[in-house]
């Protein structure tokens, strides 16, 4: 298995005050990671940097083979294919139907030809086994679906990682496990790394895996 994420002596600073300091950890692809730790740890921080939203202070963060300190502006977007994102809040966009959901991520990352990003999206909502209507509207879903939703819109640029930020933080136990197996399901299928930010530890017990605690300002093993 390749590694996906490597941080090595990750220091974020907000204000001159220190978020995080000290970070070292790697990730492998097909891994599941929790990550723990109270409001106000760091976790948010620790993600924005993952992602490519904020650079870090001190270190280096290498996710996807990219050099998140080095990284251009301009290049953002190539992490970002590599990074799929999944929102407790799903962020839907509210005035468009299912399929202008999914086809406005692949135009926003260069997808030009309208078949291929039929296709595309047919390819991920098979995947997922995924039968929701693409004409209908996202208030039409239950927040299950909603969130599955955005566990497909997160995939379609096919990413070496995703990280899930309380994407079961409004949904039901039940809810909760079938996305939670959604996610195991592309981890070994598709040898997706996904870093899984929660509070539920009914998910951890359900499925343990191995976690990372927020605290004190860095990351330790759990």
């Amino acid at each position: 298995m390749n590694t996906v994420i490597s941080c090595k002596n990750l220091g974020v600073n907000l204000n001159k005050k220190p978020i995080l300091s000290d970070v070292n950890f790697d990730m492998l692809s097909g891994e599941l990671v929790y990550l723990i730790g109270k409001t106000g740890t760091g976790k948010s921080s620790l993600l924005k940097v993952l992602s490519g939203d904020l650079k870090p202070s001190i270190g280096t963060a290498d996710v996807a083979g990219f050099d998140v300190q080095k990284l251009k502006t301009r290049n953002s977007y190539q992490l970002k294919r590599k990074v799929g994102m999944v929102f407790q809040d799903h962020r839907l966009l509210m005035d468009r139907n299912i399929y202008d959901n999914l086809d406005f991520v692949l135009r926003a990352t260069g997808w030009k030809k309208r078949r291929q990003r039929e296709e595309r999206i047919k390819e991920v909502l098979e995947l997922l086994d995924l039968k929701i209507p693409l004409a209908a509207w996202p208030h039409e879903l239950s927040g299950g679906e909603q969130q599955k939703l955005g566990i497909a819109r997160s995939l379609l640029n096919n990413p070496s990682i995703i990280i899930a930020d309380e994407p079961t933080g409004n949904l039901d136990p039940e809810t909760s496990l079938s996305v939670l197996e959604m996610l195991l399901k592309l981890a070994k299928e598709k040898h997706t790394a996904i870093l899984l930010a929660t509070h539920d530890f009914k998910l951890i017990e359900a499925y343990p895996s191995r976690i990372l605690v927020c605290k004190d300002n860095s990351i330790h093993p759990g």
